[in-house]
């Protein structure tokens, strides 16, 4: 007899421990389930099982506070039955290897505690976790209807326990939720989007693609812009032959059209303009009748905003007016492509020329209009936040004071060493600086170098 009940005292463990499976299961199962996942799932499927899943989703508050309830009573009930059952086990073992009567009583409970709590870990816990983050879709399918049968006979005490629970977070200035959230915010998205690059998921391209456009919203204007020290433009009464030239030697086919200079400006031309005069005529007509209106949208207007301003601009281009009123730069159709796709090179460009940053061996040629905020990712150096600088450029000047020449050399600040130690674990985390063309009083390139202390203290 006494046989007999330890067998079926056994089994009560067994099922016990999977019962308490079936709880955890559910559990992370629901709670790694998207929405999308879900309304899919019945909208391909509608049976039984994927209806109790989008059932529970939907009132996941009640389904885990069930959950909780059925793992805490099977825990218990786990240990009731298999402690003493597992002890009757251990006893005659010990003392065949010479323990006392009385001490072989005692290591005999602690040990089967020890056995039936690492059980109901290992299988009733850990297992069917792993199992549901895993799969939590099938998952969910396979245990909704046994747990659902638990909640519908102990509905009323877990509503107890659930407006209980609520009356406290309520108490605590939170207010309950009965689903998951579904949006997600533009850092989770793009942080997603890291996370899935690798054989199976997104290739490195189109994961640079969607990140760049999940963070194009949060650029401002003057971010995005050609800064007017770089743009091509014309006079008034300049002809529609320096129009085609212009054209001709710049490779660009849109020119804002300025009275004396960019903050003057009356419109914008198209090399297109040219074919609507007469080819004798063109030496002697202006392109200033030939300008239409050309929108201005403020430095600190959001990139979503922007693309919007310049799709509706006929010109497809846009003034960015700095806070005094002043003309900042030029954002074109292609200034907003490149933020989200990179660089676009077409047949009139010099794509080894123009490339924004260039490795030789340790060392980088950056162009000199690239962001400061940009550079640790690209090249390894973090540059300082909230200096008064905008650009690499802004950033030598800022350190030197003055405008610099091709040629000059300087040491530039340390910021906080994230990416430098793994991409130059030898350098000091220094960087040295070397202007290597001008434009104008504008840095048109510098080179950046990763040096030890020692060499930076040379140009100290």
């Amino acid at each position: 007899m006494d046989i007999l009940i330890s067998i079926l005292a056994l089994l009560g463990f067994v099922a016990l421990t999977a019962s308490t499976g079936l709880f955890v299961a559910i559990e992370f199962a629901l709670t790694g389930l998207e929405r999308s996942t879900v309304d899919n799932h019945v909208r391909h499927t509608g049976d039984t099982s994927a209806k109790a899943v989008k059932r529970d989703f939907e009132n996941l508050s009640f389904v885990l506070s069930g959950a909780q309830l059925g793992i805490t009573v099977t825990t218990l009930a786990t240990g009731f039955l298999a402690e003493p059952i597992l002890a009757k086990f251990f006893t005659p073992l010990l003392e065949l290897v010479g323990l006392s009567e009385s001490s072989s009583s005692i290591v005999a409970l602690i040990l089967a505690l020890v056995v039936a709590t690492v059980l109901s870990m290992v299988f009733g816990e850990l297992v069917p976790k792993n199992w549901a983050i895993t799969s939590p879709l099938p998952v969910a399918r396979f245990v909704v209807h046994p747990v659902n049968a638990f909640n519908v006979v102990f509905k009323w005490f877990i509503n107890w326990l659930n407006v209980s629970a609520n009356w406290v977070v309520r108490r605590l200035g939170i207010e309950p939720a009965d689903e998951l959230a579904s949006a997600r915010s533009p850092e989770e998205l793009s942080a997603l989007v890291r996370h899935s690059v690798g054989e199976e998921g997104l290739d490195e391209t189109m994961a640079e693609v969607l990140e760049n456009s999940l963070e194009f919203g949060e650029t401002a204007a003057d971010e995005l812009m050609t800064p007017r020290s770089t743009v091509d433009q014309l006079r008034d009464d300049d002809t529609v032959a320096d129009l085609v030239e212009l054209a001709r030697t710049s490779g660009h086919s849109r020119f804002p059209v300025v009275v004396g200079d960019l903050d003057e400006t009356i419109g914008v031309v198209h090399v297109k303009d040219a074919f609507d005069v007469p080819r004798e005529k063109r030496g002697s007509t202006p392109v200033g009748p030939l300008a239409r209106r050309i929108p201005t949208v403020p430095e600190s207007l959001d990139g979503d905003a922007v693309l919007k301003a310049v799709r509706s601009a006929g010109s497809q281009m846009v003034l960015v007016a700095d806070e005094y009123g002043g003309t900042s730069g030029i954002i074109t159709i292609e200034d907003v492509v490149e933020e989200i796709l990179g660089e676009v090179y077409d047949e009139h460009d010099d794509a080894a020329a123009e490339r924004e940053i260039q490795q030789f061996g340790t060392s980088w040629e950056v162009s000199g209009l690239v962001r400061a905020e940009d550079l640790e990712e690209e090249v390894g150096y973090p540059a300082p936040e909230d200096g008064p600088y905008e650009t690499l450029g802004g950033l030598i000047m800022a350190v030197m004071g003055r405008i610099p020449a091709v040629g000059d050399v300087v040491v530039l600040p340390q910021g906080p060493r994230h990416l430098l130690d793994e991409m130059h674990p030898d350098a000091g985390g220094r960087w040295l600086a070397r202007v290597s063309a001008m434009d104008g009083r504008r840095i048109d390139r510098a080179v950046l170098t990763p040096v030890s202390d020692g060499e930076a203290e040379e140009y100290l």
